[in-house]
């Protein structure tokens, strides 16, 4: 099995004075409603966390029983709890995809089966070996900004297996559609962190069945869900923090598809079908490219530590659109020199 680097995250690329188009958090600060409800809250810090405001608030956004929702510090830390909490016999990640998944898997001493999809057919979604009883999905799916279908999804369902779909970014996507959330024997999980420019502050949650959430609960540790982030969690579950997220999102689609236009003007490959606040971008030289962007003052994310790419392969966040024109003329002129 090739070796990649699945601890490597876009927040390696960054640097002073650099543009950052390598992390996938979408907003530069969190708006200042919910500046105004973490300051509100800094008095409370002496007590512990409480996260069942935060709890009901998942559920209510949902229209789920509480008893289907465990909130967590970050999607991330859901990752190491199913990693813990479960005893797969066959698990497998779908890659190419956030690596996280896998790290935690083989970091909990899981042997892990790679199903891995090709640009050749847009990364679209195939089959997976029958005796996997735990599969891994991004939805839609970093790096590669592919939106699965829920059919797709649904169709890996089977007895006795848990389908955990990351849908960390599907907030971003105008009506979050292909969501699988509250569907028996999936695993939903969601980030709170890239769409309201919070990942310091680590809030996300899980939606599951009751017993998938109750060996979640058993392992994750006292109080991991700070107070500031339990209150995060309760304001972005309101009704008008929903609108605005997806006023966001039709933004961030017009921002991508104005991206995309300007690779395809430059001769920069863009497999699949991008739907995600992200582009995976390929381009002959991709690793001599993203460090003369950095001469530039452009940090993008590299692509060759996804298992199923290679140095061919660059991942590139949506951002405003006089960014996007600043950056297209960067890569311009390093596309000419290379």
């Amino acid at each position: 099995m090739a070796d990649y680097d699945l601890w490597h995250h876009g927040d390696r690329e960054v640097g002073e004075g650099l543009v950052d188009l390598a992390v996938n958090v979408r907003l530069p600060a969190p708006p200042a409603w919910l500046r105004a409800e973490l300051a509100a809250a800094l008095d409370d810090l002496a007590a512990y966390p409480d996260v069942t405001a935060a709890m009901t608030a998942v559920a209510r956004r949902h229209g789920l029983p509480e008893s289907q929702v465990l909130v967590t510090s970050g999607a991330a830390e859901a990752f190491t709890l199913l990693a813990t909490a479960l005893r797969p016999a066959h698990a497998v990640v779908v890659h190419p995809q956030f690596t996280e998944p896998e790290a935690a898997l083989r970091a909990a001493g899981h042997p892990v089966h790679r199903v891995l999809l090709s640009d050749d057919d847009g990364f679209r979604l195939g089959s997976v070996p029958e005796e996997a009883d735990l599969v891994y999905v991004g939805n839609p799916t970093n790096p590669t900004s592919v939106l699965h279908p829920a059919a797709d999804l649904l169709a890996l369902r089977r007895p006795g297996r848990l389908v955990v779909v990351d849908e960390a970014f599907l907030d971003a996507v105008p009506g979050e559609t292909e969501s699988v959330a509250g569907q028996p024997g999936f695993a939903v999980l969601r980030s709170l962190t890239k769409t309201w420019g919070i990942a310091g502050l680590r809030a996300g949650y899980v939606l599951a069945e009751k017993s998938v959430v109750d060996s979640l609960r058993a392992v994750q540790p006292p109080w991991s869900v700070s107070s500031l982030a339990a209150v995060a969690v309760v304001a972005c579950c309101r009704p008008a923090a929903l609108e605005e997220a997806e006023k966001l999102a039709v933004s961030a689609e017009s921002d991508r598809e104005y991206l995309v236009s300007g690779l395809t003007a430059l001769g920069v490959e863009v497999p699949g079908e991008p739907r995600g606040p992200f582009v995976l971008a390929r381009l002959p030289g991709a690793d001599a490219v993203r460090e003369r962007l950095r001469e530039h003052g452009f940090a993008v994310r590299r692509g060759d530590t996804f298992p199923g790419l290679d140095s061919r392969y660059l991942r590139i966040a949506v951002r405003d659109r006089e960014t996007v024109d600043r950056f297209l003329a960067a890569l311009a002129e390093v596309l000419s020199s290379v």
